[in-house]
């Protein structure tokens, strides 16, 4: 007969007998799964090699493309805007460095630049609407009428602005006076709505509005900033939107005048102005403007080529 302390012995040999399995088969469960683990870590280091060193080519022909254009602008571009005017106006985002290399691109086919205004955080803000709405029907030029038809702060401000800021497109004449034009810049100036370091002292024919990566999140600003391009091309020669690719994307300016018939079609939109073709496609996209066409241009969504040729001048 089985005695009870037998019988707990060997119990307590089958569950030494368990545990010791479980230990030796998690040892080998254990060195199998970190083997394997080891195996995918350095099949990803391998990927991720490869794929820096494909960026890394991509890159280099970028900057090769980039210094070759940059060497070209002077032959492509000359005289293409001469005896021109142009007028820069640049959203919160945009990048120095682009509106700079869009400026020079600009002098480099002759335009003359009116000036640069920087638009403010605050004028691109949905909350400011009412305040900024007030600023601006307040400082109609003499004998001047608004756009019926423009009732958001986008268009408002674009319709008013290209009054004081562009040449009429029929006459080529000025429709606002010097002291008209310095009262309005001095007011959205002071009401903190836009900055200037020379304000322009006379009207432009053409605009261009540069915006930055479009990586503010849905507030609404995208569609400001098309709708007031979109007022400025209403009252001017020619206009054009430029910024980089995530401007084309989302609900981003680029996205919103591309996503726009009425206004794809007649408002140009560059998407890759951080690149020199992009520069250059932005200045060649006015010539386009004054013959009356519009174009999508860049390599962001909804682009149809990634640049235009030279324009007859």
């Amino acid at each position: 007969m089985i005695s009870l302390r037998q019988h707990a012995v060997s119990i307590a040999a089958i569950f030494l007998a368990l545990a010791v399995g479980v230990v030796l088969g998690s040892h080998t469960l254990a060195g199998d799964m970190i083997s394997g683990l080891r195996s995918d870590a350095t099949n990803l280091d391998t990927q991720v090699n490869e794929l820096s060193a494909h960026n890394a080519q991509l890159t280099a022909r970028l900057d090769a493309a980039d210094q070759f254009v940059a060497g070209s602008a002077p032959r492509i571009l000359n005289g293409t805007l001469a005896d021109r005017t142009v007028v820069v106006l640049t959203t919160p985002d945009a990048d120095p460095a682009d509106i700079d290399g869009v400026s020079n691109s600009l002098q480099t086919a002759g335009a003359t630049l009116t000036g640069r205004i920087a638009l403010t955080d605050a004028f691109v803000d949905a909350g400011e609407g009412d305040r900024m709405r007030s600023a601006l029907t307040n400082i109609v030029p003499a004998g001047a009428q608004l756009d019926t038809g423009a009732v958001d702060q986008g268009s408002i401000a674009g319709d008013l602005l290209g009054l004081a800021l562009l040449q009429d497109p029929t006459t080529n004449n000025p429709r606002s006076t010097p002291q008209e034009l310095s009262l309005i810049l001095e007011t959205l100036r002071g009401g903190n709505f836009l900055t200037f370091t020379d304000p322009p002292t006379r009207p432009a024919q053409l605009a261009v509005v540069i915006t930055g990566n479009g990586v503010e999140s849905d507030t609404g600003q995208g569609a400001t900033i098309a709708r007031f391009t979109a007022a400025l091309r209403a009252r001017a020669a020619g206009a054009v939107l430029a910024g980089r690719a995530g401007a084309a994307e989302d609900n981003a300016a680029i996205a919103n005048v591309r996503a726009q018939a009425p206004l794809a079609t007649t408002v140009t939109t560059v998407d890759n102005i951080d690149r020199e073709i992009g520069r250059v496609t932005t200045t060649l996209a006015l010539t386009e403007q004054l013959t009356g066409g519009a174009g999508r241009y860049g390599t962001g969504p909804s682009a149809t080529s990634l640049t235009l040729a030279a324009m007859p001048r």
